[in-house]
């Protein structure tokens, strides 16, 4: 409860693997010791739900780290925070341990392309921290948005057909590049998400399939599927601040969720308040910020992209055989549209 404030329910990652490996079922060619028949799934497979759960856990008591110095103050006696320092320590230490008992338990998995896509996806969970600019404190900040002249008189989408499928390479071990990304509403905001979780839930869902022996294309699927479930399940969380008319006093919200990229390229202005969160977000007043999102395309435009992801993780579940754990997994994501 402490690491997820309280409301944020993305515990369910392990399940939602475990439900992925029941529905998709194994190849015959399983041995039998493998198996957990009376779960209906692999021993290996439960193995890797927990080995996701704390790797995801480690990256956001990393996150939980405070900066305590600026840039141009670090290295002097930090004797007056000392409490702070000993948070610092223990949030440190206790994101490694788990992230380092998750690697004990992938090698002792032995399967070298589970290891090498379980690494891929540790990797761009690192690699989500240095994405485009930030302030003092690490918290993101949006890219300065490209001219979009399409988008200037009635919000329409000007990304290409086929936008949703961002992210899918040939080879998803490889890093994704940035190329045309940043300034771009709908690929920036994916790339950052496709890092910070949709990697390692989509890689995880396909692994789970690499154990059961299943084929290439299917594995390939089940990655896909974890990784718009994710971005579904971020784009409702985006969704979350701009669900009432005037922001509470003190509550902030992500500057590079979607409905705030949506409407930097819709009104490029809205971008000099931005600006002035360069030294620390605390600049930015986040109620002119909301109410002028609200006037704007910017909500409107992430109910539709959360559609277009659930959609897309609907689509590969409606190639799986009818099973309860099939209807869990559609029942999630139908969840949603409530939200």
């Amino acid at each position: 409860m402490l690491i997820f404030n309280g409301k944020n329910n993305m515990q369910a990652w392990g399940l939602i693997v475990l439900l992925v490996s029941k529905a998709v079922g194994h190849a015959p060619t399983v041995p039998d010791l493998e198996q957990d028949k009376s779960a209906g799934v692999l021993q290996s497979q439960r193995g890797l739900a927990e080995i996701t759960e704390m790797i995801r856990t480690a990256q956001l008591v990393h996150q939980g780290l405070v900066n305590l110095q600026s840039l141009d103050e670090a290295g002097n006696e930090l004797g007056s925070d000392s409490d702070t320092i000993f948070g610092n320590k223990i949030a440190l230490l206790s994101g490694d341990y788990l992230l380092g008992n998750a690697c004990l338990q992938l090698a002792g998995l032995r399967n070298q392309p589970l290891i090498e896509l379980i690494s891929s996806a540790v990797r761009d969970l690192a690699e989500s921290n240095f994405i485009g600019e930030r302030d003092q404190q690490n918290n993101p900040l949006p890219s300065c948005p490209l001219d979009c002249p399409g988008m200037a008189a009635g919000g329409r989408d000007s990304e290409p057909e086929g936008a949703v499928n961002f992210g899918d390479l040939v080879n998803n071990t490889q890093p994704l590049s940035l190329e045309g990304v940043m300034g771009n509403p709908e690929r920036e905001w994916a790339l950052r998400h496709i890092l910070g979780a949709g990697s390692l839930l989509g890689k995880s869902c396909q692994g789970a399939m690499m154990l059961a022996e299943q084929s290439e294309a299917l594995q390939r699927r089940g990655y896909m599927f974890g990784k718009h479930l994710s971005l579904a399940w971020q784009a409702c969380i985006d969704l979350e601040p701009f669900g009432c008319d005037h922001l509470p006093p003190g509550v902030r919200f992500s500057l590079v969720s979607a409905p705030v990229l949506f409407h930097l390229a819709h009104d490029p202005s809205l971008y000099e308040e931005i600006q002035k969160g360069r030294e620390s977000v605390d600049n930015i007043d986040f109620g002119k910020v909301h109410a002028a999102v609200l006037k704007g395309p910017g909500p409107e435009r992430t109910r539709i992209l959360q559609k277009k992801h659930s959609e897309a993780a609907l689509e590969v579940l409606n190639d799986l055989p009818p099973s309860d754990a099939r209807t869990a997994l559609q029942n999630i994501i139908l969840a949603m549209q409530d939200i």
